[in-house]
């Protein structure tokens, strides 16, 4: 598809000369979609409005990060933005596709891009419902059978274990070695069933992924993954033929849809969307990370192991350098994104606290010195991502973004969606509103923090 306007033109330093709005000027946020959104009180009622509700667990549950944003907050957006069955929905950090999936399910057509490769693997799934349920159902019992057979030859020999240096990069202890070797085995069996074109064994896998963190391993989730209640033993097959059955169910529920969009999931770094179409794309809703301490390759890392994803340190590493820098474990000497907000003050002003705070209280080590670092490299790979879309996005085009406020950096408050909207309207976009989304508490501090949807208008190129 041609392009009707300039272009953006390349991508360079915010230096002077760029239009920096001033804060002041922008409207308090408001709270227009979600009126009745809890401030105070006890936790869980804060948490509901994150919740999937049990009416939209269709294809959501087949693999789903704890955090992620719920299916509710994506039909709202796209009802008031007026999304038909002619847009085309962009969910450019997609992670296990929320909003893919609920744009199909409405009829949209959904584009997401990931750079993860346990979420792309997630994403790319959940919007391919091709197989037959039946088919599906029949092939994996004769999987599970030959797991079973695999289990039985063992005959007291050592169990299986993961090479060396696959195994480092497992937190200690998210697996025991048991259900690790149950796990091993159904690896073996899945290997050797080949259902020829493939068409099964991505669902297969996908619904492994899930029995290995939920029902195999030793992690629990909460603002970081730990380990928690070691589990000796795992009927790992079981609970895996159990969760295969649940997504032949759902592609039985998801085939009496009137209709659905299609589904394109591209395995990119959302800084660089050169994949998209130029003016392709009506509505982008997503939620980019945080600039906080949360590494969010470990949130996927036992999964990403098993099942081939990354097999030593340095492919890790790899990974790591696809995503936004928004904690200090992937923060790499050659990064250089803050180069792109040198001129925005309000950032550099939060960064410049963060180093104060930190000379002040005599914190010296690694992590601690590039906290303020990774505060611009968050913000200046956000300009890059922001500065890098305008191409793809048609005049018009309305943008949902989710993110919370942070204090993870000596208790410094970064107020990410208003900091994010200045970032953004330098770059030609208008902040349409901030809505507040929920609260929750500080780690650290236990202050309630706000989650907010920073909607955003591409008026197009001038």
């Amino acid at each position: 598809m041609g392009s009707r306007h300039a272009s953006p033109g390349p991508l360079r330093p915010l230096t002077a000369g760029a239009r920096v709005p001033s804060t002041a000027a922008r409207p308090a946020p408001t709270p227009t979609l979600f009126p009745a959104v809890p401030t105070a009180g006890p936790a869980d009622a804060r948490a509901s409005v994150n919740r999937l509700r049990e009416e939209d667990t269709a294809v959501h549950r087949w693999y789903r990060f704890v955090l992620s944003f719920p299916a509710h907050l994506v039909r709202r957006y796209l009802s008031e933005f007026g999304a038909n069955e002619d847009s085309v929905v962009l969910d450019p950090f997609c992670g296990t596709g929320t909003t893919l999936v609920e744009s199909r399910k409405l009829g949209l057509s959904a584009i997401g891009l990931e750079a993860m490769p346990m979420a792309h693997f997630a994403s790319s799934v959940k919007t391919d419902w091709t197989p037959p349920p039946g088919d599906l159902t029949r092939h994996a019992q004769r999987i599970a059978v030959r797991a079973a057979r695999h289990e039985a030859r063992r005959n007291g020999r050592a169990l299986r274990t993961l090479p060396e240096a696959a195994s480092r990069l497992l937190i200690k202890d998210s697996i025991s070695p048991r259900p690790l070797d149950r796990t091993l085995a159904l690896l073996q069996a899945l290997d050797e069933e080949s259902d020829g074109a493939g068409q099964l064994a991505r669902h297969e896998r996908l619904a492994l992924a899930t029995t290995i963190v939920h029902d195999a391993s030793n992690l629990h989730f909460g603002p970081e993954v730990g380990v928690r209640h070691l589990k000796e033993d795992a009927p790992v097959v079981d609970s895996w033929l159990s969760r295969v059955r649940g997504i032949a169910e759902d592609l039985r529920r998801v085939s009496r849809l009137r209709s659905s969009g299609a589904g394109r999931v591209h395995r990119a770094d959302a800084r660089d969307p050169s994949c998209l179409e130029p003016e392709s794309v009506d509505f982008v809703i997503t939620s980019p990370p945080y600039p906080n301490e949360k590494d969010y390759s470990r949130t996927t890392r036992l999964e990403t192991v098993l099942l081939g994803f990354a097999r030593d340190l340095e492919e890790l590493r790899g990974l790591k350098k696809t995503l936004v820098r928004s904690n200090t474990r992937s923060v790499y000497k050659t990064d250089d994104d803050h180069r792109l907000i040198e001129r925005i003050e309000p950032v550099q002003r939060v960064a410049r606290l963060i180093e104060e705070r930190r000379s002040e209280l005599g914190k010296t080590s690694g992590f601690e010195r590039n906290y303020h670092r990774v505060t611009l490299l968050y913000f200046g790979g956000m300009a890059r991502h922001f500065a890098s879309l305008r191409r793809a996005l048609k005049p018009g085009a309305v943008l949902a973004y989710v993110v919370g406020d942070q204090a993870s950096y000596f208790r410094v408050l970064i107020r990410t969606g208003e900091l994010l909207g200045v970032v953004a309207e330098s770059l030609g976009y208008e902040v349409v509103r901030t809505d507040l989304f929920r609260t929750r508490a500080a780690t650290a501090t236990k202050d309630q923090l706000r989650e907010e949807v920073l909607v955003l208008r591409w008026p197009g190129a001038r």
